[in-house]
């Protein structure tokens, strides 16, 4: 599908709870030198307090730098949240919302993704949504109802142009960590049925212009594989982009 298709590829690096500032713009520093002229767009979500210096650290480079978390509202009695204002006072570009982790370990629902990620859009910030099942939903043959379920509420109330700046993460709960990943046959009928499914919630346009990245164990042993499928369109890499070396191998995939 993608043979003809507009979508510049997207790699982000989830650093998720890793990197003081110092740590974060020693990773940058060596990063950009490496990833100068790549095809693909580069992303990266350090934590909170990174995410200033992140900014500094690659500006004037095509390096874009994303938070890990929003919340939905402008301000208020939210302790230990952070607002989009906030956000993009420091220069942020977007945020990834709904993460399996946030859904597992502090209770996010599909309607709280929802709300999230309309106030991401309403503000200009690109979101990337993630949906993954788990290995019980998969094993009980449900993962086609999960992520339906989970892409039509996370997107409920957003127009179709809006859609078309969205970020769609699909990440399989049973391989975020664990070194397991989705074959990339496996990933690719995921990604297949989301644009199938964006096509009934937006428009065939529209469909065509998301970008679906694939989360879950990637790798520089396994990007170039993931990759080369028609309808995934980059990574949400986690462990892997720790390290800038292995990043950048995963960057420059084959």
């Amino acid at each position: 599908m993608s043979g003809t298709s507009p979508r510049t590829p997207l790699i982000a690096a989830n650093w998720k709870m890793h990197k003081t500032v110092g740590e974060a713009e020693a990773y940058v520093a060596a990063l950009l030198p490496r990833i100068s002229g790549t095809a693909a767009e580069v992303v990266v979500c350090p934590p909170f307090t990174a995410v200033g210096p992140v900014v500094e650290s690659a500006r004037g480079s095509a390096l874009r730098v994303f938070a890990q978390n929003v919340h939905e509202a402008e301000s208020g009695a939210f302790t230990g949240e952070v607002s989009i204002p906030m956000l993009a006072d420091v220069g942020a570009d977007g945020a990834i919302v709904g993460h399996s982790e946030r859904r597992q370990y502090f209770g996010e629902s599909n309607e709280s993704v929802n709300r999230r990620l309309l106030a991401c859009l309403a503000a200009g910030l690109v979101p990337i949504v993630c949906v993954g099942e788990t290995l019980a939903e998969r094993e009980a043959e449900a993962t086609g109802a999960v992520i339906a379920r989970q892409v039509e509420s996370a997107l409920a109330g957003a127009r179709s142009e809006q859609l078309a700046g969205c970020l769609i993460a699909y990440e399989p709960v049973w391989a975020i960590g664990t070194g397991r990943t989705a074959t990339p046959g496996q990933a690719q009928e995921v990604h297949h049925a989301i644009r199938r499914q964006l096509v009934g919630l937006a428009s065939a346009t529209t469909a065509e212009r998301v970008r679906i990245l694939y989360g879950g164990s990637v790798k520089p042993e396994n990007i170039d594989a993931l990759m080369a499928e028609p309808d995934i369109d980059g990574a949400l890499v986690g462990g892997a982009s720790l390290d800038a070396a292995a990043f950048t191998r995963i960057v420059q995939y084959q």
